[in-house]
């Protein structure tokens, strides 16, 4: 039912939605982010990119969410695009999380009542390290794509997902979904653990066979009440 309902959203994209609309908002360490917004309404989303992606990359995916009822802010870190802040020429290093709870902080600002975050990869290391800084119920849920869970797992409140790639492994050869299952397993309940087939890392993973199934997983988990 949910793949018909997503397909559907998906064929109508050009009869009912809108173009981006770019924004911009400070970071509390005086950097400043820029970011693609999509849609309207109460039920927020930010999309945190990884290491070679940027927010354009997240175009088809915020296109499906917003069809599902979602505003999304696709953000560029900083040192990407026109994103700037304290750390920029270095982002692996940077308090990309100020990034994260600068985007969430615009949504809450702007009207939403609810706010969820999806990281990939770097971006779901600064999803989780925003997670475990933001104030109590500033963030809903986290989706922590083809990424572990920050430096502190225990700390993640809230509903979380989860979800990579079987056979996904870091640069030198190891597995990641070891250490992903290690903070899957510190990380409190309420809690989600989806293994895909394949060997794609985080958003490479929707250029596969199994795109449409990471797609229908995201928009089942940031939907149910």
């Amino acid at each position: 039912m949910l793949a018909a309902v997503l397909c559907g959203a998906m064929l109508a994209l050009p009869a009912r939605l809108r173009a981006q609309e770019p924004v911009s908002f400070p970071t509390r360490d005086g950097g400043l982010i820029f970011a693609d917004q999509y849609g309207s309404g109460q039920r927020g989303v930010v999309l945190a990119h990884g290491g070679r992606f940027n927010k354009e990359s997240w175009g088809e995916q915020a296109r499906a969410l917003e069809a599902a009822g979602f505003r999304v802010l696709a953000i560029d870190f900083r040192g990407y695009g026109e994103s700037r802040g304290p750390g920029q020429d270095d982002p692996f290093t940077a308090p990309l999380y100020l990034d994260v709870l600068a985007a969430v902080a615009y949504l809450r600002q702007t009207g939403a009542n609810t706010v969820s975050v999806v990281g990939a990869s770097m971006g779901g290391s600064a999803a989780a390290e925003a997670v475990a800084a933001a104030l109590p119920n500033q963030i809903d849920r986290l989706v922590l794509l083809g990424s572990d869970a920050g430096n502190a797992p225990e700390n993640l409140v809230g509903r979380k997902l989860f979800i990579t790639a079987r056979n996904d492994t870091t640069a030198s050869g190891v597995p990641r979904l070891v250490r992903i299952r290690q903070h899957y397993d510190q990380a409190p309940r309420p809690k989600e653990l989806v293994v895909l087939d394949g060997a794609a890392h985080a958003q490479f993973i929707f250029q596969t066979e199994q795109g449409e199934r990471l797609m229908r997983q995201l928009i089942r988990f940031l939907s149910e009440p």
